[in-house]
């Protein structure tokens, strides 16, 4: 019997999860922002949503079951037609409803790498049509939204998009509050990409505006000031593990490498603190 590597085995039951969930009990929850601006919460990465006279634009869709929730939800916010659906990056909880914003006849952008990652399991219809290397300028709504390529942060195709006007900003996976983030580190994920992430957010913005994480709540500037804190700390805990010639199963074992932040409930989300001192460990000692 041919022997099945542990990768696929994790890949199949994620999948398998994925196809046996229920989604009907899911709400989508609507956060007004601005006069025009809203943040959806539901299953999966936050949405953002740009909603006036020049149509609506969204900034990811979450998971392709909650489609319908999700129009419900926007039709309360506009009239008008999705005409621009923004992929922060790839993973299926941002995209998962791609396809059927594209049937719907929306314009799907995204950084290069995400069509090439979307590509190779996904219909047309599910991929984006206009990709950018670096930057992006969209005129919607009375206002410029700026999307800019972060390098080898969350993934090898993170955005985030900046609401020049209403000065909201929508950091995709680059940032999870409250939580230890998912850096993944197949899809070019990494530490130092990652802080780098957080250190360009926080150059553009002061201390009124409203930030839409990947996941968790609305946050502001001092939370986002913490959660780079955070990720600095643990970098440096790890680099003295690593100078010290520990290796990752000694590291992911001690556990007061994050005990500051266990305490806060950091490792309660998706990653928990030993994923987390895997994840740096990989990342800082180059695997």
């Amino acid at each position: 019997m041919q022997l099945i590597k542990l990768s696929t085995i994790v890949f199949l039951i994620s999948f398998s999860s994925y196809a046996q969930r229920n989604f009907d009990q899911v709400t989508i929850e609507t956060v007004k922002l601005t006069d025009h601006v809203y943040m959806l919460i539901g299953s999966g990465g936050n949405i953002g949503v740009s909603a006036g006279e020049d149509g609506v634009f969204i900034i990811d869709d979450q998971f392709a079951p909650l489609t319908p929730k999700i129009l419900e939800a926007i039709k309360k916010l506009s009239d008008e037609p999705i005409k621009i659906v923004m992929n922060t990056h790839h993973h299926g909880d941002h995209t998962g409803g791609n396809e059927n914003f594209g049937k719907l006849g929306a314009t799907i952008m995204a950084h290069d790498n995400v069509r090439k990652r979307l590509k190779a399991k996904n219909p047309k219809e599910a991929l984006p049509v206009i990709t950018f290397n670096d930057k992006l300028h969209v005129q919607m709504n009375g206002e410029q939204v700026v999307a800019f390529h972060i390098e080898n942060a969350h993934t090898d195709g993170d955005a985030m998009l900046y609401f020049t006007k209403s000065n909201v900003l929508h950091t995709g996976d680059t940032y999870f509050n409250g939580r230890y983030p998912y850096i993944d580190l197949n899809s070019g994920g990494s530490v130092n990409g990652y802080i780098n992430a957080v250190k360009a957010g926080l150059m553009l913005i002061d201390e009124d505006t409203k930030i839409i994480p990947g996941h968790g709540h609305l946050s502001t500037k001092t939370e986002y000031k913490t959660f780079l804190k955070m990720l600095e700390t643990i970098k440096a805990n790890i680099l003295k593990e690593i100078a010290s010639n520990k290796t990752e199963d000694e590291v992911a074992s001690n556990s007061s490498i994050t005990t500051a932040y266990d305490a806060l409930g950091y490792g309660n989300g998706f990653i928990n603190s030993e994923k987390i001192r895997r994840t740096f460990y990989r990342s800082l000692k180059g695997r």
